[in-house]
């Protein structure tokens, strides 16, 4: 486990280690996407963890799929989060923003126009989703014009202005996990037959559009992206093309030099491998269902070179004193995960707050 010890670099940022928290939707945010007074706090007390990155924050209004997410596109949004930036920093630690675009994932009752959700094509998701009335089905969302289209990229790009105007050391395209980039890769959600659609190329598109305005607007040393290859979530398939499309989408990327690329990563070692071999910048591998005594092992194996962690840092706010230590780990309380208020948020103890025993 040494190797997670060694610094490293991220850009213009020093790393002391090779850990980081993961993007985590908590759902406290104000009704008009503030993060409430509680984020400050939250985040600064994992700034051991190095490198921060945020829940999903939207965009655009168009972009808000769930309740109480936060957003990066009004001067209050960024206001509050310079609190966040400020308060990470005075820790120590580093934050990037994941900004995110729900498309089709979404309720129009969560949004703050209601207006219909957009979409690479008018394929509902079919998913559950909680509302202020209780739990509905995602709503069907109309196809997006090719206007729909710049006009996304263009908030995209303010979106990430407004992060680093905000203080923050950079931004994470959401490119995952069933959202609207992820939708326009996958062909059983993406049944266009125009430039956005059809090819493997076409499919990539909007994803590049994104990234290249991004980091045209904040530079590449401040823009990372998450992508999550062989995930089926949301509804979406990758296809028989998805390997290939994903070979595609990562070198095409890496002209770009983006500071890294973060796979959400389930399982095919050949292909992570594969990828290793095709990015140039640092890689962050996420693994579904890791042992903790397996942390290590993609940084041993020269697969990654930052390891994110998610609910073990939700839980722990110390967890890389916690893991050097070998000291018990806080378990998570899954009913507050997206509860609102402090509790389950900003109430885990450290060892110094709770001694805990080691694990033997």
């Amino acid at each position: 486990m040494n190797s997670l010890w060694t610094p490293t670099t991220l850009g213009h940022i020093n790393l002391p280690h090779r850990l980081a928290l993961a993007p985590m939707t908590r759902s406290r945010a104000n009704a008009d996407g503030t993060p409430t007074g509680l984020v400050p706090t939250y985040y600064a007390q994992r700034a051991s963890l190095g490198l921060l990155i945020t829940e999903g924050t939207q965009p655009s209004e168009d972009g808000q799929g769930y309740m109480l997410t936060p957003g990066i596109h009004s001067q209050e949004q960024v206001a509050a989060w310079t609190k966040v930036a400020t308060a990470v920093h005075a820790e120590g630690g580093h934050i990037f923003m994941q900004i995110m675009h729900a498309g089709r994932m979404g309720h129009v009752d969560n949004t703050p126009h209601h207006r219909d959700l957009l979409a690479p094509s008018a394929i509902g998701a079919n998913q559950p989703m909680y509302t202020p009335t209780g739990p509905q089905t995602t709503s069907a969302p109309r196809e997006m014009t090719v206007d729909d289209i710049k006009q996304t990229v263009q908030d995209f790009r303010q979106a990430a202005r407004n992060a680093i105007d905000a203080g923050l050391d950079g931004v994470e395209i959401h490119g995952a996990n069933g959202y609207l980039i992820n939708q326009f890769l996958a062909p059983n959600a993406n049944i266009r037959t125009d430039a956005y659609g059809g090819t493997i190329e076409n499919r990539a598109r909007f994803a590049l559009e994104v990234a290249r305005a991004i980091v045209d607007e904040i530079g590449p040393e401040r823009t990372g992206i998450r992508l999550s290859p062989g995930l089926a979530i949301g509804g979406l398939e990758d296809g028989p093309e998805g390997e290939d499309l994903y070979r595609y989408l990562i070198g095409e990327l890496n002209k770009l030099g983006l500071v890294y690329l973060h796979i959400h990563h389930f399982g095919n070692d050949t292909f992570l491998a594969d990828v290793r071999a095709r990015w140039s910048q640092k890689l962050l591998v996420l693994r579904y269902d890791r042992p903790l005594q397996d942390i290590a092992w993609d940084v041993e194996m020269g697969l990654a070179d930052i390891v994110p962690v998610g609910r073990w840092g939700l839980a722990n706010p110390d967890f890389v004193e916690r893991l050097k230590a070998g000291a018990e780990l806080n378990e998570p309380d899954a009913s507050t995960f997206y509860s609102g208020g402090a509790k389950g948020y900003i109430d885990y103890p450290t060892l110094q707050q709770s001694p805990a025993v080691a694990v033997a």
